[in-house]
C-alpha cells in the first residue's frame, strides 16, 4: 500500500477479562476504559501511521499507568526498525517531562497534548489572539515557549466550545438546584446540625466536580439560626467561558505553521478509530482466556485482523466504493455455496460444490476489489473422477 511511518500516532486502550485469571499476572485491575472496574484487564499500546496502518503494538499489565509506557514502546520501535527522526503524536495522558526529555535525547520530535491547567499561562493570547484559521470552526496560533526549543500551539474549536458550555450549564443548573433545596431546608429549620449540613454540602460538591469550583459556599449563624449562603464566583465563570473549546499542544517541531501542526495532531483520531474497530467489529473484548500466552495470542490475532481491516478500508476508499469494511464484509458474508452429489453405478459418488449466483451489489464490490470468484470449488476428494471434475 506504500504506507509511510515518519509520523507515529501513539495511544493506549484496555480490554477486560471474564473470570478471575488467577494464573495470569498480566491481568490486573486498573483504570478501565471499558467502564468495567470490576474486571481485571490488560493495557494495549498501539502505534499507527496517519492513515491508520499499524506499525506495532505492546501489552502491559492492567494497572500500568499510561505515562510509564512510552519509554518501553520507544525501545520496542528502535529495536525493530532502528533509530530514526520520527515524529511522535500522543495525548496529554502520556505526557511527562521525563518522557519528552527521553524523546529529545533520542533525537525524536513530538507533537503532544497538554493538561488544561497550562491554559492559564497563555491567558493573554487566548483572549487577544492573533488567530489563524486552521479549518472551518477551528482557530490556532503559535506561542514560543521561554525555553526557545519548544512551541505551544493554542487551538480553539467552536463545536467543542458549544459542547463544553452546554455541559457546564447543565451541571451548574443541577448544582444550583441542589444548593437552593439545601438552603431552604436550613432556613425552615429542618436541618440544624452544622456538621450534618457541611456533609450535605460536601456531597453536592462531590456530585458535581465539573463546576464545584465556580461557587463559594458558607454557613452563617445569627441569633442561633443557621443560614446557608452561596454564590457564583464571577471571575472564575468568566475564565471558564474564555477557555471553553480551547486546548493547548506542545511541540519541538520547527518551521511548521499553526494550521499544519493542528492538522498533524488531529490525525490522532486514526488511533482512536483503530481502537473502535478492535473493540467492535474485531471483538478484542472481552477476553475469556485465563492464561497469559492465550490472552496474548488473542490480542495478536486481533491485531493481525486489524491490519487486514485497515487494508480493506483503503482499498475500498481507493476504488471510491460507497461502503465501509464492515458493510463490505456483511455483503460478502451472504454468498452461499451448495454441494451437488451424483451417485455412480459402482456405489461411489461425485460431489460438486457450486457457488450461488452473485447479486449485482456483490459482483460490483468484487470487481472494485479486483477479485474473481469461481463458479465452483475443487474439493480435492480422492476419487477416480476428480481429474474430470477439476
Amino acid at each position: 500500500m506504500g504506507a509511510e511511518f515518519d509520523v507515529l500516532l501513539y495511544d493506549l486502550t484496555s480490554t477486560y477479562v471474564e473470570g478471575q485469571a488467577a494464573q495470569n499476572p498480566m491481568l490486573q485491575r486498573g483504570y478501565s476504559r471499558d467502564h468495567r472496574p470490576d474486571c481485571k484487564q490488560v493495557v494495549i499500546a498501539l502505534i499507527v501511521n496517519p492513515e491508520g496502518f499499524p506499525l506495532s503494538y505492546e501489552t502491559f499489565d492492567g494497572d500500568r499507568p499510561d505515562v510509564t509506557t512510552l519509554e518501553a514502546v520507544m525501545r520496542l520501535v528502535e529495536r525493530k526498525y532502528g533509530r530514526a527522526r520520527r515524529v511522535w503524536v500522543f495525548d496529554r495522558g502520556i505526557v511527562s517531562e521525563a518522557n519528552l526529555a527521553a524523546l529529545r535525547k533520542r533525537g525524536g520530535q513530538y507533537l503532544v497534548g497538554t493538561p488544561r491547567s497550562k491554559l492559564k499561562g497563555v491567558e493573554r493570547q487566548l483572549l487577544e489572539g492573533p488567530w489563524t484559521q486552521a479549518r472551518e470552526q477551528v482557530e490556532a496560533q503559535l506561542i514560543p515557549m521561554p525555553s526557545g526549543t519548544e512551541t505551544y500551539v493554542l487551538c480553539r474549536s467552536t463545536a467543542r466550545r458549544e459542547k463544553e458550555r452546554a455541559i457546564r450549564r447543565r451541571f451548574s443548573t443541577r448544582m444550583e438546584r441542589a444548593l437552593k433545596h439545601l438552603a431552604q431546608r436550613v432556613e425552615k429549620g429542618q436541618l440544624k446540625d452544622r456538621p450534618k449540613i457541611e456533609r450535605r454540602l460536601g456531597r453536592i460538591q462531590a456530585r458535581y466536580p465539573q463546576v464545584a469550583d465556580l461557587y463559594e459556599m458558607s454557613l452563617s449563624e445569627t441569633a442561633g439560626h443557621l443560614a446557608l449562603n452561596w454564590k457564583e464566583i464571577a471571575e472564575r465563570r468568566v475564565w471558564r467561558e474564555a477557555r471553553e473549546g480551547a486546548y493547548l499542544l506542545r511541540t519541538n517541531l520547527e518551521g511548521a505553521r499553526a494550521e499544519e501542526l493542528w492538522t498533524k495532531y488531529i490525525q490522532l483520531t486514526e488511533a482512536e478509530a483503530a481502537f473502535r474497530a478492535l473493540k467492535s467489529e474485531l471483538s478484542i473484548r472481552p477476553l475469556f482466556h485465563q492464561r497469559e500466552p492465550r490472552a496474548k495470542a488473542h490480542i495478536l490475532v486481533t491485531f493481525l485482523g486489524y491490519a487486514l481491516w485497515v487494508t480493506l478500508k483503503h482499498l475500498l476508499r481507493r476504488k471510491h466504493a460507497a461502503c465501509s469494511p464492515a458493510q463490505a464484509l456483511a455483503l460478502l458474508a451472504t454468498i452461499q455455496s451448495a454441494d451437488i452429489v451424483l451417485p455412480t453405478t459402482d456405489g461411489r459418488e461425485i460431489r460438486l460444490r457450486r457457488v450461488a449466483a452473485l447479486s449485482p451489489e456483490q459482483q460490483r464490490l468484487l470487481t472494485d476489489l479486483n477479485i474473481s470468484f469461481p463458479d465452483r470449488i475443487n474439493l480435492n476428494f480422492e476419487c477416480s473422477v476428480d481429474s474430470a471434475i477439476a
